[in-house]
């Protein structure tokens, strides 16, 4: 190592690599605490190993701190998790020039069963937003459910919605996704209508100066469990055979979109995924045909 300067401590550059996640990645605080709850496990794995320093680790090593995860009672989800938050610290030490190598590469959990996601089906959606009520509180619910089915936002893009970020007149928001990546997303016309009313009596509770497109009773930017309350009750209300929360409703985006127009591209665009094979999840499409709609659409799988 170059700078002698540089800790050894693995603690010690945990918490530099989160810090590089915060300043230069500008992760949610969520995803950080994902990292750091991985990395502290990892760390104090490495204390009863009497392992001092990360770049000690080797192949070997790692798969047998996941076969021990395994052993402890992690599902095969925790375990992928647990890799790549180590993955993406040997990223961040060999770029700092501490490792030499990345152990955590070659090095692989135990396969998750995936399960088709649970969709509301076009009559289920259709009934479900079919809210006749004049109440600021009911058109704001309203709002949020047609924004969800119409443009497949996730929660917190979703509540970090400014006013600026909605061009009724082009019919699309700007919305802010992981990583602090930008995408803008169709808006569709019964979100359009619905953001017209929501507008209209927005200010009879937003706080002056509040710039959140969504507020909460007592005006400020409406938080996360206020919406998943809020869906939970127009579920019941409505007579939905589940409980709705954001996530089923961006399924159903998916879903819909995807059987209705057999483009996998276009439907990976639209929920943000950096890679087209997480986009697979949120349909009921066998991967053979997904694997078909991938070779007709994109340009480097396109036969001649």
């Amino acid at each position: 190592m170059s700078d002698m300067s540089l800790p050894n401590d693995p603690q010690e550059w945990v918490e530099r690599f989160l810090g590089h996640l915060r300043l230069e990645r500008h992760l949610s605080p969520r995803t950080l605490e994902s990292y750091a709850r991985d990395l502290n496990q990892a760390t104090h794995w490495l204390e009863t190993e009497k392992i001092t320093a990360w770049q000690q680790l080797d192949q070997h090593q790692v798969r047998s701190y996941i076969a021990r995860r395994h052993r402890q009672g992690l599902d095969p989800k925790s375990l992928q998790r647990e890799l790549s938050s180590l993955r993406s610290l040997f990223r961040y030490l060999l770029r700092e020039g501490v490792a030499a190598a990345n152990p955590a590469l070659g090095v692989r959990a135990p396969k998750v069963r995936r399960k088709l996601p649970v969709t509301l089906d076009a009559d289920q959606i259709s009934h479900l937003l079919d809210i006749r009520d004049d109440d600021p509180v009911a058109i704001r619910d309203l709002t949020i459910m047609e924004l969800f089915y119409s443009s497949g936002l996730r929660l917190a893009e979703l509540i970090s919605l400014n006013l600026g970020d909605i061009d009724i007149p082009d019919a699309m928001v700007e919305v802010t996704g992981k990583g602090a990546k930008t995408r803008r997303v169709p808006v569709g016309r019964k979100a359009l209508a619905a953001l017209d009313r929501w507008l209209a009596v927005r200010s009879q509770l937003a706080g002056a100066g509040e710039n959140a497109l969504f507020v909460g009773v007592r005006g400020k930017r409406i938080s996360r469990s206020t919406i998943q309350q809020r869906l939970r009750h127009w579920s019941i209300e409505q007579g939905v055979p589940r409980n709705v929360h954001p996530h089923l409703l961006r399924h159903s985006f998916a879903s819909h979109l995807l059987e209705s127009s057999g483009d996998l591209r276009a439907v990976q665009e639209l929920l943000g995924h950096a890679d087209i094979s997480t986009t697979q999840i949120y349909t009921h499409l066998d991967f053979q045909h997904l694997a078909e709609v991938y070779d007709k659409a994109h340009p480097r799988a396109r036969k001649k």
